[in-house]
């Protein structure tokens, strides 16, 4: 198998040079960030090593760990906690996307410099609810009304962010005008041509795209950078001013989207999408209890783009904050129960596993020692990598 270094630069020598570099950067802060870089790395060890028992085919996110599940606001208006990445969404067997979430229980809260047993018996609780979960046969989701504990107290305060402060953190005004402003790290500036161009553009999707938003034309532009994976992928963040209804804006983010990083390293005939863009939102809709508010796509120069609202209340719960284990131990509970509600969702559809299987693959007990001991053995395996990557970004490897 190639360096360490090759695999990471031939990976991402597809995306923006300078963005990268920012990437690289963000990648040197700990394991678990570089883990969340890597998510390529990840499916070709796992694949190359087979060291999992068969599990039904699932429609999965493709880059489950703590840090994607959050809470938005759905197309009905009510605020959900759910899975909330799809980018590397695909078919896959059920126990690869558990297998990441798993791992990356071990590596957080190694991070978090919390005991090996509290990780262990965390990874068995995840693993315990999703197998329960999937053995009932019946999704669940997760509101104001039905969440417990710490997550009912994180989307009860979600639901009470508004526009006005995100409006507030986003933006400048100017002579009396509104913009988006440079000031904020993760708003860079754009080029006078690529600028008016996406403007004309998305003015074009609001009037000819039955997912647009009504009476709206775009004021302000910027390059947007969020994530650690998907940095270096070109990004936007539109500014839209009503032109009916004094002072209501809206934000609206357009995200390029590229191949899933666990496609080459699947045997799994995949559905032949219209685009990348149409595969993200798509399984994205089938998977998600209520899909995301103002959720489209759009070809760009060429190139498919998710589009969606930037939202006041779309959140992921820190657990840097979590103290109190009790309030960790319903936060991975309902995660786990979410991971398998979204499976069960999707259950039967064009390839899946129908829920028959699904429920029966809850059932064996068979599975878990596998997914916990490789889950465990990759957290180091992530370690090693994440100290040779630091080495490396120390001696300028990649800076070019």
């Amino acid at each position: 198998m190639a360096a360490l270094y090759e695999r990471l630069t031939i990976f991402n020598g597809g995306l923006l040079p300078e963005k990268v570099q920012l990437k690289y950067q963000a990648m040197t802060e700990n394991a678990f960030r570089f883990f969340r870089g890597t998510c390529h790395l990840f499916y070709e060890d796992l694949t190359a090593a087979e060291p999992l028992p068969l599990s039904p085919l699932a429609w999965i996110c493709g880059d489950l760990h703590i840090e994607n599940f959050g809470s938005y606001k759905g197309d009905n208006k009510l605020v959900y906690f759910d899975l909330n990445d799809f980018d590397e969404a695909l078919l896959a067997p059920a126990s690869y996307e558990v297998v990441r979430m798993v791992t990356s229980i071990f590596i957080a809260f190694d991070n978090l410099k919390i005991e090996p047993e509290k990780a262990q018996k965390m990874a068995q609780l995840f693993l315990k609810t999703y197998s329960a979960t999937l053995a009932k046969g019946k999704a669940i989701s997760i509101d104001p009304r039905t969440a417990k504990g710490i997550v009912c107290d994180f989307l009860t305060a979600a639901t009470k962010s508004g526009k006005k402060q995100l409006l507030k953190k986003r933006t400048v005004s100017k002579k009396k005008h509104i913009m988006l402003s440079l000031e904020d790290e993760r708003h860079f500036k754009l080029v006078k041509k690529l600028r008016h161009e996406l403007r004309a553009h998305i003015n074009e999707w609001i009037k000819t795209s039955s997912d647009g938003p009504y009476n709206y034309e775009v004021i302000s532009t910027v390059f947007r950078l969020a994530g650690t994976g998907s940095i270096g992928v070109k990004r936007y963040l539109f500014l839209l001013k009503s032109t009916n209804t004094k002072n209501k804006y809206l934000l609206l983010d357009m995200k390029q989207a590229r191949t899933s990083s666990v496609a080459p390293y699947l045997s799994v005939q995949q559905l032949q999408w219209e685009n990348e863009a149409g595969r993200v939102i798509g399984i994205q809709q089938r998977m998600q209890n209520v899909p995301a508010a103002l959720l489209s796509t759009t070809v760009f120069r060429g190139e498919p783009f998710t589009i969606q609202e930037l939202q006041p209340v779309k959140d992921a719960i820190n657990f840097k904050q979590l103290k109190d284990y009790r309030d960790m131990y319903q936060v991975i509970d309902d995660m786990a129960a979410l991971t398998a509600s979204a499976q069960l969702r999707s259950g039967g559809m064009q390839g899946s596993g129908n829920i028959d299987e699904l429920m029966a693959f809850g059932t064996d007990q068979g599975w878990q020692e596998a997914v916990t001991a490789y889950a465990q053995q990759y957290a180091n395996q992530v370690k090693r990598y994440y100290k040779t990557y630091r080495k490396d970004y120390k001696a300028g490897k990649y800076d070019h």
